[in-house]
Protein backbone atom coordinates (compact mmCIF):
# COMPACT_ATOMS: atom_id res chain seq x y z
CA UNK A 1 0.00 0.00 0.00
CA UNK A 2 0.54 3.39 -0.53
CA UNK A 3 0.51 6.92 1.25
CA UNK A 4 0.39 9.76 -1.49
CA UNK A 5 1.39 12.94 -0.29
CA UNK A 6 1.84 15.38 -3.40
CA UNK A 7 2.79 17.84 -0.67
CA UNK A 8 5.84 17.08 0.66
CA UNK A 9 7.33 14.18 -1.23
CA UNK A 10 10.67 13.26 -0.61
CA UNK A 11 12.47 12.88 -4.06
CA UNK A 12 10.79 16.21 -4.57
CA UNK A 13 12.50 17.92 -1.74
CA UNK A 14 15.70 16.15 -1.36
CA UNK A 15 18.32 15.95 -4.06
CA UNK A 16 19.15 12.41 -4.48
CA UNK A 17 22.50 13.64 -5.19
CA UNK A 18 23.39 14.08 -1.38
CA UNK A 19 23.66 18.05 -2.26
CA UNK A 20 21.15 18.99 -0.01
CA UNK A 21 21.60 20.13 3.98
CA UNK A 22 19.66 17.00 5.37
CA UNK A 23 21.33 14.08 3.53
CA UNK A 24 25.41 15.46 3.19
CA UNK A 25 25.02 16.25 7.39
CA UNK A 26 23.67 12.63 7.57
CA UNK A 27 26.35 11.15 5.30
CA UNK A 28 29.19 12.97 7.64
CA UNK A 29 27.44 11.96 10.55
CA UNK A 30 27.57 8.10 9.26
CA UNK A 31 31.33 8.68 8.61
CA UNK A 32 32.60 10.39 11.84
CA UNK A 33 30.64 7.48 13.69
CA UNK A 34 32.22 5.07 11.90
CA UNK A 35 35.24 6.53 12.32
CA UNK A 36 34.96 6.63 15.96
CA UNK A 37 33.45 3.39 16.75
CA UNK A 38 36.35 1.55 14.20
CA UNK A 39 38.68 3.81 15.65
CA UNK A 40 37.67 2.53 19.51
CA UNK A 41 37.23 -1.13 18.82
CA UNK A 42 40.30 -1.53 16.97
CA UNK A 43 42.67 0.36 19.00
CA UNK A 44 43.51 -1.38 22.06
CA UNK A 45 45.86 0.88 23.40
CA UNK A 46 43.51 4.33 22.83
CA UNK A 47 40.94 4.10 25.74
CA UNK A 48 42.57 4.36 29.68
CA UNK A 49 40.43 3.81 32.96
CA UNK A 50 39.38 0.56 34.25
CA UNK A 51 39.45 -2.66 32.19
CA UNK A 52 35.86 -2.96 32.48
CA UNK A 53 34.72 0.31 31.10
CA UNK A 54 37.08 0.12 28.20
CA UNK A 55 35.53 -3.31 27.30
CA UNK A 56 32.08 -1.57 27.35
CA UNK A 57 32.91 1.11 25.14
CA UNK A 58 34.43 -1.27 22.95
CA UNK A 59 31.23 -2.75 23.04
CA UNK A 60 29.05 0.06 22.24
CA UNK A 61 31.41 1.00 19.47
CA UNK A 62 30.53 -2.15 17.98
CA UNK A 63 27.00 -1.34 18.04
CA UNK A 64 27.48 2.08 16.58
CA UNK A 65 29.54 0.07 13.33
CA UNK A 66 27.35 -2.98 12.45
CA UNK A 67 24.25 -1.47 13.93
CA UNK A 68 23.49 2.37 14.06
CA UNK A 69 25.83 3.60 11.06
CA UNK A 70 24.08 0.64 8.70
CA UNK A 71 20.45 1.86 9.63
CA UNK A 72 21.49 5.47 9.21
CA UNK A 73 22.83 4.83 6.03
CA UNK A 74 19.90 2.06 4.69
CA UNK A 75 17.10 4.70 6.23
CA UNK A 76 18.81 7.47 4.13
CA UNK A 77 18.44 5.79 1.12
CA UNK A 78 14.74 4.44 1.72
CA UNK A 79 14.11 7.89 2.77
CA UNK A 80 14.98 9.10 -1.00
CA UNK A 81 13.29 6.42 -2.32
CA UNK A 82 10.12 7.35 -0.99
CA UNK A 83 9.69 5.37 2.02
CA UNK A 84 8.50 6.93 5.17
CA UNK A 85 8.94 4.54 7.43
CA UNK A 86 12.57 5.26 6.43
CA UNK A 87 12.53 8.42 8.09
CA UNK A 88 11.63 6.76 11.39
CA UNK A 89 15.03 4.93 11.21
CA UNK A 90 17.23 7.79 10.22
CA UNK A 91 15.40 9.85 13.13
CA UNK A 92 16.27 7.16 15.87
CA UNK A 93 19.82 6.44 14.29
CA UNK A 94 20.92 9.81 14.51
CA UNK A 95 19.64 10.42 18.28
CA UNK A 96 21.19 6.88 19.01
CA UNK A 97 24.84 8.53 17.29
CA UNK A 98 23.96 11.57 19.33
CA UNK A 99 23.49 10.03 22.85
CA UNK A 100 27.04 7.51 22.51
CA UNK A 101 29.03 10.51 20.73
CA UNK A 102 28.36 12.23 24.46
CA UNK A 103 29.03 9.18 26.10
CA UNK A 104 32.38 8.53 24.34
CA UNK A 105 33.41 12.07 25.17
CA UNK A 106 32.42 11.69 28.80
CA UNK A 107 32.38 8.36 29.64
CA UNK A 108 35.97 7.41 28.31
CA UNK A 109 38.98 9.61 29.79
CA UNK A 110 40.37 11.86 27.11
CA UNK A 111 42.40 10.14 24.57
CA UNK A 112 43.76 10.49 21.02
CA UNK A 113 40.41 10.06 19.50
CA UNK A 114 38.78 13.40 21.33
CA UNK A 115 38.61 15.24 18.17
CA UNK A 116 36.84 12.16 16.22
CA UNK A 117 34.21 12.01 19.13
CA UNK A 118 33.72 15.70 18.89
CA UNK A 119 32.97 15.46 15.24
CA UNK A 120 30.56 12.46 15.66
CA UNK A 121 28.38 14.57 18.35
CA UNK A 122 28.82 18.07 16.18
CA UNK A 123 26.99 15.95 12.38
CA UNK A 124 24.98 14.33 14.58
CA UNK A 125 22.86 17.52 16.00
CA UNK A 126 23.56 19.63 12.95
CA UNK A 127 21.72 16.26 11.27
CA UNK A 128 18.90 16.59 13.60
CA UNK A 129 18.26 19.84 13.31
CA UNK A 130 18.08 19.97 9.31
CA UNK A 131 16.40 16.52 9.66
CA UNK A 132 13.75 18.23 11.72
CA UNK A 133 13.31 21.06 9.14
CA UNK A 134 12.46 18.54 6.29
CA UNK A 135 8.99 18.88 5.00
CA UNK A 136 8.20 15.15 5.16
CA UNK A 137 8.68 14.36 8.80
CA UNK A 138 6.13 16.52 9.78
CA UNK A 139 3.74 14.94 6.82
CA UNK A 140 4.40 11.50 8.79
CA UNK A 141 3.68 13.07 11.87
CA UNK A 142 0.49 14.51 11.21
CA UNK A 143 -0.34 11.16 9.40
CA UNK A 144 0.46 8.81 11.95
CA UNK A 145 -0.60 11.36 15.32
CA UNK A 146 -4.12 11.58 13.15
CA UNK A 147 -4.82 7.67 11.86
CA UNK A 148 -2.77 5.25 13.93
CA UNK A 149 -3.44 4.51 17.72
CA UNK A 150 -1.47 6.97 19.37
CA UNK A 151 -2.64 6.76 22.55
CA UNK A 152 -1.91 3.14 23.79
CA UNK A 153 1.82 4.30 22.36
CA UNK A 154 1.51 7.40 24.68
CA UNK A 155 1.18 5.13 27.57
CA UNK A 156 3.69 2.49 26.84
CA UNK A 157 5.92 5.78 26.63
CA UNK A 158 5.09 7.23 30.17
CA UNK A 159 5.42 3.95 31.24
CA UNK A 160 8.79 3.58 30.34
CA UNK A 161 9.63 6.95 30.84
CA UNK A 162 8.59 6.62 34.37
CA UNK A 163 10.07 3.52 35.32
CA UNK A 164 13.59 4.61 33.61
CA UNK A 165 13.28 7.79 35.69
CA UNK A 166 12.41 5.93 38.80
CA UNK A 167 15.50 3.98 38.45
CA UNK A 168 18.08 6.08 38.00
CA UNK A 169 16.95 8.59 40.87
CA UNK A 170 16.95 5.16 43.34
CA UNK A 171 20.39 5.31 42.61
CA UNK A 172 21.50 9.02 42.59
CA UNK A 173 19.18 10.22 45.41
CA UNK A 174 20.68 7.95 48.36
CA UNK A 175 24.12 8.87 47.12
CA UNK A 176 23.91 12.43 47.37
CA UNK A 177 24.94 12.31 50.92
CA UNK A 178 27.93 9.98 50.10
CA UNK A 179 31.54 10.88 50.54
CA UNK A 180 33.07 12.15 47.63
CA UNK A 181 33.92 10.11 45.58
CA UNK A 182 30.59 8.22 45.52
CA UNK A 183 30.83 4.74 46.09
CA UNK A 184 28.02 4.83 42.98
CA UNK A 185 30.65 5.73 40.58
CA UNK A 186 33.35 3.20 42.22
CA UNK A 187 34.86 1.15 39.51
CA UNK A 188 33.88 3.59 36.41
CA UNK A 189 36.84 6.04 36.85
CA UNK A 190 34.60 8.54 36.12
CA UNK A 191 33.62 12.26 38.16
CA UNK A 192 30.30 11.55 37.15
CA UNK A 193 27.72 9.16 34.91
CA UNK A 194 27.14 11.12 32.24
CA UNK A 195 23.89 8.29 31.37
CA UNK A 196 22.49 9.86 34.21
CA UNK A 197 23.01 13.41 32.87
CA UNK A 198 21.30 12.75 29.11
CA UNK A 199 18.06 10.09 30.57
CA UNK A 200 17.19 13.04 33.51
CA UNK A 201 18.48 16.03 32.03
CA UNK A 202 17.17 15.75 28.18
CA UNK A 203 15.93 12.11 26.68
CA UNK A 204 13.00 11.02 29.60
CA UNK A 205 11.64 14.01 29.58
CA UNK A 206 11.24 15.22 25.82
CA UNK A 207 9.66 11.26 25.58
CA UNK A 208 7.66 12.08 28.13
CA UNK A 209 6.50 15.27 26.54
CA UNK A 210 6.22 14.02 23.13
CA UNK A 211 3.61 11.40 24.82
CA UNK A 212 1.90 13.65 25.81
CA UNK A 213 1.73 15.49 22.55
CA UNK A 214 1.40 12.36 20.70
CA UNK A 215 -1.63 11.36 23.51
CA UNK A 216 -3.31 15.20 22.02
CA UNK A 217 -2.72 13.84 18.41
CA UNK A 218 -0.17 16.43 17.43
CA UNK A 219 2.36 15.10 14.58
CA UNK A 220 5.34 16.61 16.73
CA UNK A 221 4.45 14.11 19.18
CA UNK A 222 4.83 11.04 16.44
CA UNK A 223 7.78 12.56 15.26
CA UNK A 224 9.71 12.54 18.46
CA UNK A 225 8.23 9.37 19.67
CA UNK A 226 9.04 7.62 16.03
CA UNK A 227 12.75 8.69 16.76
CA UNK A 228 13.11 8.16 20.42
CA UNK A 229 11.61 4.26 20.63
CA UNK A 230 14.00 3.61 17.31
CA UNK A 231 16.63 4.89 19.69
CA UNK A 232 15.16 2.96 22.74
CA UNK A 233 15.38 -0.26 20.98
CA UNK A 234 19.18 0.30 19.11
CA UNK A 235 20.26 1.41 22.84
CA UNK A 236 18.77 -1.98 24.33
CA UNK A 237 20.92 -4.09 21.96
CA UNK A 238 24.04 -1.82 22.55
CA UNK A 239 23.60 -1.97 26.15
CA UNK A 240 23.37 -6.04 26.19
CA UNK A 241 26.56 -5.94 23.97
CA UNK A 242 28.53 -3.29 26.57
CA UNK A 243 27.68 -5.65 29.34
CA UNK A 244 29.37 -8.59 27.10
CA UNK A 245 32.09 -7.12 26.03
CA UNK A 246 32.48 -5.19 29.63
CA UNK A 247 32.18 -8.39 31.81
CA UNK A 248 34.78 -10.00 29.20
CA UNK A 249 37.11 -7.55 29.75
CA UNK A 250 37.06 -7.54 33.38
CA UNK A 251 34.80 -10.81 35.13
CA UNK A 252 35.48 -9.45 38.45
CA UNK A 253 34.01 -5.85 37.75
CA UNK A 254 30.66 -4.46 39.75
CA UNK A 255 30.51 -2.05 36.80
CA UNK A 256 29.17 -4.61 34.43
CA UNK A 257 27.08 -7.99 34.35
CA UNK A 258 26.07 -10.39 31.87
CA UNK A 259 22.87 -11.24 33.76
CA UNK A 260 21.65 -7.67 32.02
CA UNK A 261 22.03 -9.21 28.25
CA UNK A 262 19.12 -11.16 27.96
CA UNK A 263 16.90 -8.73 29.48
CA UNK A 264 17.60 -5.78 27.68
CA UNK A 265 17.77 -8.35 23.99
CA UNK A 266 14.48 -8.71 25.33
CA UNK A 267 13.13 -4.67 25.76
CA UNK A 268 14.92 -4.09 22.05
CA UNK A 269 11.95 -6.15 20.53
CA UNK A 270 9.44 -5.45 22.63
CA UNK A 271 10.26 -1.73 21.92
CA UNK A 272 9.37 -2.20 18.34
CA UNK A 273 6.15 -3.60 18.79
CA UNK A 274 5.15 -0.07 19.78
CA UNK A 275 6.94 1.11 16.59
CA UNK A 276 5.13 -1.32 14.29
CA UNK A 277 1.75 -0.15 15.43
CA UNK A 278 2.33 3.47 15.04
CA UNK A 279 3.66 3.01 11.93
CA UNK A 280 1.21 0.19 10.57
CA UNK A 281 -1.84 2.01 11.94
CA UNK A 282 -0.94 5.67 10.03
CA UNK A 283 -0.32 3.36 7.33
CA UNK A 284 -3.20 1.38 6.77
CA UNK A 285 -5.94 4.08 7.58
CA UNK A 286 -4.62 6.57 5.43
CA UNK A 287 -4.47 4.49 2.89
CA UNK A 288 -7.89 3.12 3.08
CA UNK A 289 -9.20 6.90 4.08
CA UNK A 290 -12.27 7.70 2.97
CA UNK A 291 -11.61 11.91 3.02
CA UNK A 292 -11.95 12.92 -0.34
CA UNK A 293 -9.20 13.56 -3.13
CA UNK A 294 -6.87 16.72 -2.78
CA UNK A 295 -6.87 19.22 -5.83
CA UNK A 296 -4.48 17.44 -8.73
CA UNK A 297 -1.11 19.20 -8.61
CA UNK A 298 2.52 18.12 -9.95
CA UNK A 299 3.23 14.71 -9.34
CA UNK A 300 6.17 14.10 -7.00
CA UNK A 301 7.27 11.23 -5.33
CA UNK A 302 4.92 9.02 -3.02
CA UNK A 303 5.22 8.04 0.95
CA UNK A 304 5.47 4.41 1.02
CA UNK A 305 5.59 2.27 3.92
CA UNK A 306 5.05 -1.55 2.42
Amino acid sequence: MVVRAPSSGIEGEMDVQGRRPPIALALANAATSLAAGLWTFLDRGLLGGPEAMQGSARGTSLVIVAVAVPLLIVSLAGAQRGYAAALAGWGGATLYLIYNAVLLLFLTPFNSAFLVYVAMLATGLWSAGTLLLTPQVWELGRTIARDAPARGVAVYVWVVAGLNTLLWLGTVVPALDDPHPTPMLAGTGVATNAIYVQDLAVWLPLMAVAAAWLWRREGRGAVVVLAGLVLWSVEAVSIAVDQTFGVAADPNSTVVSTTLVVPFLVLAVIGLVPLWVLLRGGRVRAATSSAPPRPAGPRRALHRTS
